[in-house]
């Protein structure tokens, strides 16, 4: 029997996983793995930087699941500092560029994934490009990061853009001893939260000693005479004083590859997968990780939604279908968590934005309470917003903002969501209880309790 080959184009979470999936199905006799790695590390935790960077993670390595040599010592010819650079799909090839001699070469394929990720944003503004201006989505962009960090003499920072990568960078800047500024085009940060709850997370940030600007448009990066970033101007004519700049603006799904060689993207601009994570109308070609759309199983569209948690699960899909399996994702609900020193956020579902542009019919309920029962020591406030449909009372999102043991309560609005749950149903859960882990009634109860007569009192 002849010997297939795949090709894998992208050595973290997803391409990964899906090598090491095919390969314990598959022996080197029957598959041979050729994984291309544009950067220096593989199968690490991108998520896990800001924490490195703000000392929370003592080394760098730590971060690292597995190292190239240990993927090759499983069969894995894994060739990092190497970038394809072209699909030939007819010819079943790819042709990938050796970043430090510049060779070229051709590597043909019987089946072929891509697992190319994201790339952070980054606008196209004068100084952009400046030393000291950073986006963070790799190890080797922490690493970067983490050298210009040593070398500053000054402990002035800028964030610009405050979603989940740019309060994260903001908690780790402060961890180095960094007067930090957060610059944002919003009217509150973290837009993947409605504003009534971004609100919160500004006071909080401004409490932590973080200046948090809203609405405000960067229009370039000073810099001095040696090229370095040392201010940031906005449209309103202020400048911030700055010996780095992090851009926490979001991420981009990196997909030029994809688009180039014609395969289907969404509106995002993510590749497009049926539930096997098979490239739609290819049958030899499979994706994932964060340059991939998926489906959201609530708003019922594709949407980009980069996480190692889905990277990680996409890349055990692919690994079985090739390996000769059989496995599918179904889709998210759109779960995430973060914190921003002592604050804890969290959302899943969809936003009071997200219900409009997805046509439903909708009532929000907020309570305030407490992650503990009122009367133990340390009871910290969180406060949980709840979107539920007009009409059927299906529930449609959650969002929470609170002290310690806020966000991880989300997992119970997850579970809630993908079993397509009303906020009625949701009043009976049997959820844990006792005093050091929460009040009679959960926060979550109590929310949905609010949402069940908001659905009564709206009618149909």
């Amino acid at each position: 029997m002849a010997v297939e080959r795949l090709v894998v184009v992208g050595g973290d979470a997803a391409g990964m996983s899906a090598a090491s999936q095919a390969r314990r199905l598959r022996s080197p006799a029957e598959l041979e793995i050729v994984a291309f790695e544009r950067g220096h590390f593989t199968s690490y935790s991108a998520c896990g930087i800001p924490y490195w960077v703000g000392g929370r993670v003592a080394e760098r390595d730590d971060l690292i699941a597995r190292t190239p040599e240990e993927h090759r010592a499983r069969d894995i010819d894994l060739r990092t500092r190497t970038e394809v650079v072209e699909l030939d799909l007819p010819g079943s090839r790819v042709r990938a560029r050796d970043l430090d001699t510049g060779s070229e070469s051709w590597t043909e394929y019987d089946k072929l994934v891509l697992a190319t990720g994201a790339r952070p944003v980054r606008p196209r503004l004068p100084g952009i490009g400046a030393h000291g201006v950073h986006g963070i989505q790799t190890l080797d962009d922490g690493q970067r990061l983490m050298d210009t960090l040593h070398r500053a003499e000054g402990r002035r920072a800028v964030v610009v853009g405050a979603g989940y990568i740019g309060v994260e960078m903001a908690e780790a800047l402060v961890g180095r001893g960094f007067e930090v500024t957060v610059l944002h085009r919003g009217e509150q940060p973290m837009a993947t939260l409605d504003p009534d709850m971004g609100g919160l997370v500004h006071s909080a940030m401004n409490r932590m000693g973080i200046r948090t600007v809203s609405r405000a448009e960067v229009t370039k990066v000073l810099t001095d005479e040696e090229g370095r970033a040392r201010a940031v101007a906005t449209s309103a004519g202020e400048e911030y004083e700055a010996d780095v700049v992090v851009l926490g603006i979001g991420v981009e799904p990196r997909t030029a590859l994809a688009r180039a060689a014609g395969l289907p993207l969404g509106p995002s601009g993510g590749i497009l997968t049926d539930l096997s994570m098979r490239v739609r109308g290819h049958g030899n070609i499979w994706s994932g990780g964060d340059c991939v759309e998926v489906l959201d199983l609530v708003a019922g569209r594709t949407r980009h939604i980069p996480l190692g948690t889905h990277a990680n699960k996409h890349g055990q899909v692919i690994g079985s279908g090739v390996g000769g399996g059989y496995a599918t994702f179904p889709g998210v609900v759109g779960t995430a968590v973060s914190k921003v020193c002592d604050l804890e956020i969290a959302r899943t579902g969809l936003r009071e934005r997200d219900a409009l542009e997805a046509g439903l019919r909708f009532v929000t309920a907020t309570i305030t309470s407490t992650n503990t029962a009122g009367y133990y020591p340390g009871a910290a406030e969180m406060t949980v917003k709840m979107l539920a449909e007009r009409r059927t009372g299906r529930l449609l999102g959650v969002q929470i903002v609170g002290g310690a043991g806020a966000a991880k309560r989300v997992d119970i609005a997850a579970v809630a969501l993908t079993a397509g749950m009303t906020v009625d149903r949701m009043v009976s859960l049997d959820l844990g209880y006792a005093p050091p882990f929460s009040p009679v009634w959960d926060p979550i109860l109590v929310a949905a309790r609010k949402a069940v007569a908001a659905v009564h009192s709206a009618g149909v």
